[in-house]
């Protein structure tokens, strides 16, 4: 029994982190009153980029600083039409997920091929942490996981402590709430978002990274499946806030290694049900929730600077 919670537990981890990952960018925007839906897009792209990068470079290091880079440019697109043109957000989100789907679509077949084998790239291998690994139920689940799991765990006090600890945090917020307030001491709103959108594409790309170098080896089309928006009902399930976040990913994820879970054991269910599992998970916990957590009071308004 003691081994079956601690396998669940260590998988919970795995499958929330990409979900962990977008959500602390997402955050970041959130805060400074931007709602980026294109969160699946850019994930997306990531996905492609870092097994590019690793199948050119030899390295999943190299692929994920790809995937970074790659989202970024995607994010910079998004904050263009977004804040400097003022379009709608919820309509230019949906646009780069489209972008996103197809551009990586189309990539994949082009630089893999089509109904081939899938090429040996380095992928993101479990790491033991040397003694913390052997502590029994602890042990094996946060210190017996590869490296973006670990990333994901030691960005989350960091992305707390700037929000809510430093001057940085404090514009951002200041934007979201109230924008023309925050320009009349002197805040360019306009910088604050760019910055907080190209954090959310970087951390974004990062999950993407995850979800093609760390759950599989490859890239499959729409291989991201609702990730992206997942991580946005993250978000506002956690109160806008990374440690919030931390547990919404937890929950969410938990909601995937039980539909693999139920899968492996081979239950008469039909796995297309199982597979609904996370997405039903979402759903409830949403509508259970989501009158409980204030959005910033800003959040998907365009600033016109007067």
């Amino acid at each position: 029994m003691l081994d079956l919670i601690t396998n669940f537990l260590a998988s919970d981890f795995r499958t929330a982190t990409p979900i962990l990952l977008a959500a602390i960018g997402l955050v970041y925007g959130q805060r400074a009153g931007i709602v980026n839906i294109g969160a699946e897009g850019m994930m997306l792209t990531g996905a492609l980029a870092a097994v590019v990068g690793s199948f050119w470079f030899g390295s999943a290091w190299a692929g994920a600083l790809l995937a970074m880079f790659s989202a970024l440019l995607i994010s910079l697109i998004f904050a263009y039409l977004t804040i400097s043109v003022r379009a709608d957000q919820v309509v230019v989100g949906t646009a780069i997920n489209i972008l996103g789907l197809g551009l990586t679509t189309s990539f994949a077949r082009v630089i893999f091929g089509v109904n081939t084998a899938p090429p040996k790239i380095d992928a993101f291998e479990p790491i033991a942490v040397p003694v913390l690994s052997k502590i029994p139920l602890i042990g094996p689940v946060l210190f017996q996981q590869n490296a973006l799991v670990y990333v994901a765990l030691i960005v989350v006090p960091i992305a707390y402590f700037i929000l809510f600890k430093t001057d940085i945090g404090l514009k951002i917020r200041a934007v979201g709430e109230h924008p023309k307030a925050a320009d009349t001491v002197g805040i360019n709103v306009y910088r604050v978002r760019y910055g907080s959108v190209m954090v959310s594409g970087l951390f974004s790309g990062l999950a993407g990274a995850y979800v093609s170098l760390g759950l599989l080896s490859f890239f499959t089309e729409n291989m991201v499946a609702g990730r992206g928006f997942i991580a946005l009902a993250a978000v506002i399930f956690g109160k806008y806030n990374p440690v919030g976040a931390l547990g919404a990913s937890l929950l969410f994820g938990a909601g995937e290694a039980l539909q693999y879970r139920l899968q492996a054991s081979g239950t008469d269910i039909p796995f297309q049900f199982l597979l609904m599992v996370p997405y039903i998970l979402t759903i409830l916990a949403l509508c259970g929730f989501v009158g409980k957590s204030q959005a910033p009071a800003a959040s998907g308004q365009p600033y016109v600077k007067e």
